[in-house]
């Protein structure tokens, strides 16, 4: 058996339909729930996750592949994503991941998920690969898809003073004009994370892009900075 039937076993016929719809309301998601809780979930998962020792790239891929494109429920989504993050597979995850990354995160399109892959996935194959990542990650900042494009934004968030400051002042400037909420959001958190290390670059930017920087983004990311 795969890990991807261990899942499928254990999650089978868990948690809470109530719980399921309400979940499945505020995700707005078209994928239904099984209606566990996060906590819920974490536990269920880790005697399995704690057992998993992949034995190479393409096995670790294909389980986070099947599990992730065989999914019926979101729960099994979210078991992709620990799978995926997983520490076994931390050597894995490096510039070679990221056509994984990327097909997780245009295919869930949605912030729960892509939010998930890009502070963990990405941000770890920036870690490992910077010399090829970062020019990877320079395009996604200008990519069609708007969730490539957040997570371009975002993967930094955490890095604290390993950030690249040239890589996230272009995904930055890249994405001022978007309207959307989740570019804008996206900024704001990026920007508010970076105050905690470097609040003179954060103000420094603010103000340089004063006249296109949203008031969304502005209130984010001047949170911690009074």
């Amino acid at each position: 058996m795969t890990i991807a039937d261990d899942v499928r076993s254990l999650l089978d016929g868990a948690g809470d339909r109530e719980r399921a719809a309400k979940q499945r309301a505020y995700m707005k998601s078209a994928m239904p729930y099984r209606g566990l809780t996060s906590p819920e979930l974490t536990t269920a998962l880790r005697p399995v996750l704690r057992a998993y020792r992949p034995q190479s790239r393409g096995q670790w891929e294909g389980d986070v592949r099947d599990l992730w494109d065989a999914a019926t429920h979101r729960e099994e989504w979210y078991a992709a994503l620990a799978v995926a993050k997983v520490r076994a597979a931390r050597p894995w995850r490096d510039a070679d991941c990221l056509p994984l990354a990327r097909h997780l995160i245009t295919t869930g399109a949605w912030w729960d998920v892509v939010d998930d892959i890009a502070t963990h996935v990405v941000r770890d194959a920036l870690d490992a690969d910077p010399a090829e990542v970062t020019p990877i990650l320079l395009a996604w900042a200008r990519d069609d898809d708007p969730w490539v494009r957040r997570t371009a934004v975002i993967c930094q968030v955490g890095r604290r003073e390993r950030i690249d400051l040239d890589l996230l002042g272009h995904a930055l400037e890249a994405n001022l004009d978007d309207t959307t909420f989740w570019l804008r959001k996206a900024i704001g958190w990026a920007l508010r994370d970076l105050s905690g290390t470097d609040p003179d670059w954060v103000r420094a930017f603010v103000d340089a892009h004063a006249g296109r920087l949203s008031g969304l983004s502005r209130r984010e990311a001047l949170t911690r900075l009074g």
